[in-house]
């Protein structure tokens, strides 16, 4: 049961991954990372 919830969260961070202004933190301060960090999630969800 664990290890399902697992999987599905780093599955999630490696399609997070992927975009690469989010992995390589482009984006320096707080609130402009979490604004692209909710809109990159929003786009993968919708998809």
């Amino acid at each position: 049961m664990v290890y399902r919830k697992r999987n599905v969260v780093e599955r999630c961070f490696n399609r997070l991954k992927q975009w690469r202004d989010l992995a390589t933190r482009y984006a320096k301060g707080a609130s402009l990372y979490r604004a692209s960090l909710v809109l990159i999630a929003a786009i993968i969800w919708l998809e």
